[in-house]
């Protein structure tokens, strides 16, 4: 959609990986995606570090070591689901760059950037609207895209909104973000909140032996065990909700999805509503083909 010619596209990923799985079936999607030239990935929320030592692993594995990883302000010292993944792994032994100080990363790599940057964040904004007061300009060479809010529909297709947690875990940073003058494009649980692989799409990845594909089974199964929820993967042969592969996807194109301009506000209860007081954001609020999608990020992940 934005990609007319060859280019590929400049890309910084934002992202509080090692709570949900999604954050590293996005990941592993985002290293699949030819479109993307990817400059960097910031750590968002809780213990920012460990979240780094999780990418750090993946992109060592991966053979992506180009990739910097920029550490973002940490909340807490929670070790998170997929912990055991990296319990031996020293963030001292990435052999790529690692910046202590994540948002000023951002905000160099984006000022520095001699083509616009798309700015994909796919949990809680603390670093993204830390890196805005570092940076106001930062809007001006960068487009927004993020896994955040729920319009009209809720978890799993519930047919109310509801406070959806990438906004409600830090409802003054999306209020920044969403405010700021730079291009917003959001995929709210509307569009990503019912993206589960099951039947055959779950087969090929199980069966696939690709070291993006390990690396994602191997921390399916150690988070699937620590929620108790072995029974995906043993008995329901499905996945958990892959929402932040939706914005993923966004970063590159808009083909399959209806887009609204619509103006949000952000309550006190962490709500994204429509209302005149709101600030304008592109909303992927319905699909045109969710199953063409699904095919597109297993062809994807499973491709050698």
């Amino acid at each position: 959609m934005r990609n007319l010619s060859n280019k590929k596209i400049p890309v910084i990923l934002d992202t509080d990986i090692g709570g949900d799985i999604d954050d590293t079936w996005a990941l592993g999607f985002l290293l699949k995606c030819p479109e993307f030239d990817v400059k960097l990935i910031t750590t968002a929320t809780d213990d920012t570090v460990i979240k780094a030592k999780l990418i750090a692993k993946f992109l060592e594995i991966a053979r992506r070591t180009d990739i910097p990883i920029g550490i973002g302000p940490s909340e807490n010292r929670k070790e998170g689901k997929q912990y055991s993944w990296i319990k031996d792994y020293e963030l001292s032994d990435y052999s790529g760059t690692v910046y202590e100080n994540g948002m000023e990363a951002l905000c160099s790599t984006i000022m520095e950037s001699s083509d616009p940057i798309t700015l994909i964040a796919i949990g809680p904004l603390g670093t993204v609207a830390g890196s805005l007061k570092m940076n106001p300009n930062i809007t001006e060479n960068a487009r927004f895209v993020g896994m955040h809010g729920s319009i009209r529909m809720g978890y799993r297709g519930a047919p109310s909104p509801y406070p959806e947690y990438n906004v409600r875990h830090d409802i003054q940073s999306a209020r920044e973000v969403f405010h700021a003058p730079w291009e917003k494009t959001i995929t709210p649980l509307d569009t990503c909140g019912n993206i589960v692989l099951s039947g055959k799409h779950f087969e090929r990845i199980m069966n696939c032996d690709n070291t993006i594909v390990n690396s994602i089974k191997e921390n399916f199964e150690i988070w699937a065990k620590k929620n108790d929820l072995t029974e995906l993967i043993t008995q329901d042969k499905k996945t958990s909700i892959l929402f932040d592969t939706v914005a993923i996807y966004l970063g590159f194109s808009e083909e399959l999805l209806k887009i609204e301009d619509l103006k949000i506000e952000v309550t006190d209860e962490g709500m994204t509503k429509i209302s005149e007081n709101g600030n304008s954001i592109r909303c992927a609020t319905s699909w045109k083909d969710v199953q063409a999608f699904k095919d597109l990020l297993v062809n994807r992940l499973v491709k050698f």
